[in-house]
């Protein structure tokens, strides 16, 4: 099995948040790896993971990073593919990060999720591939409907929750 994913972190600190991508990769039966790598510990690794990701099968990348999170930026610089940038909550609420992941310049995007947002980077991941698969893109509306469901049940069962004031 080849991955077509890769899931990249400047740190195993962030494997908390991430398996939340790995979890929803699995359940579609996407092949994926996982990975710390820092773009400044060891960019040596970093330039290599980038410059030979396409050639091995990788389709999409997920890329997290706190604090100065140029971890999705300086792969995205290096690679035709499409970055997802998952800003990580480590100091001042992940503003920091969101706003170095997001700020890139001209020539240069990564799509970037909310803070924490490894579920939503995953999804749009299997988006992205799911335009060339139409077995993945029936898989994706079915798992969207999943979703749906979810909020009636949740309507069912707040109309079960009684207060003295609560009219519905």
């Amino acid at each position: 099995m080849k991955p077509v994913v890769s899931i990249i972190m400047g740190s195993t600190s962030d494997l908390p948040i991430m398996e939340k991508a790995a979890k929803l990769l699995d359940e579609f039966e996407i092949a994926f790896e996982i990975n710390a790598l820092s773009a400044h510990r060891t960019p040596t690794e970093v330039e290599s993971f980038a410059h030979n990701a396409k050639g091995r099968g990788i389709k999409v990348i997920i890329a997290a990073a706190g604090m100065a999170a140029h971890l999705p930026g300086v792969i995205a610089a290096m690679t035709p593919l499409p970055v997802i940038g998952v800003p990580i909550n480590s100091t001042i609420g992940g503003i920091d990060a969101l706003l170095a992941i997001v700020q890139m310049p001209p020539g240069i995007p990564v799509a970037t999720v909310g803070i924490n947002g490894a579920l939503n980077a995953a999804i749009l991941a299997v988006q992205i591939m799911s335009l060339g698969d139409e077995a993945m893109a029936a898989r994706l509306e079915e798992y969207k409907k999943g979703l749906a469901k979810k909020i009636v049940k949740a309507n069912e069962e707040l109309a079960q929750v009684k207060y003295k004031f609560k009219t519905n």
